[in-house]
């Protein structure tokens, strides 16, 4: 779906659940930038808590767990926050994977990947295996054709 026509500009990737749960339709963005900064990535997963901030209340971080491997760090976040979404104020949570895609022939070069699943707190169990999928399939394209 082009991001722009579901209301997330600034994102690479978006997708919508088939149907909304309580007047929200959960959805999953993804996004990224070349990070030549050695800013670790708990402070990249803040920076994306400051600008959730910015456009919601009540942020709070619920969990934060580093994962992935030494090629490709991540960090998971959930994050729960309240904000107006089709003109009625809401509860949601956020979960947020970091995941860092290392230069091979220059690892002090990456890019950060953001991958966020957004739902009602009561509906984010129905979706939370399909963002766990996706998130599995996300990988650099190598050139080899595999």
């Amino acid at each position: 779906m082009d991001p722009a026509r579901a209301g997330a500009s600034g994102v690479a990737f978006a997708a919508l659940a088939p149907g909304p749960d309580a007047g929200f339709t959960a959805n999953i963005t993804a996004d990224g930038e070349y990070r030549p900064d050695a800013a670790p990535l708990t402070d990249i997963a803040e920076e994306s808590v400051r600008r959730l901030h910015e456009v919601a209340e009540s942020v709070r971080v619920v969990d934060r767990r580093e994962a992935g491997s030494p090629e490709a760090p991540a960090l998971t976040q959930i994050v729960s926050f309240s904000a107006v979404t089709g003109g009625v104020r809401r509860d949601l949570v956020q979960a947020q994977v970091h995941l860092a895609l290392l230069d091979e022939a220059e690892p002090g070069r990456r890019v950060v990947l953001r991958l966020v699943l957004t739902a009602t707190p009561d509906g984010a169990g129905a979706v939370l295996d399909d963002f766990q999928e996706f998130v599995a399939t996300v990988r650099p394209d190598t050139g080899s054709g595999a």
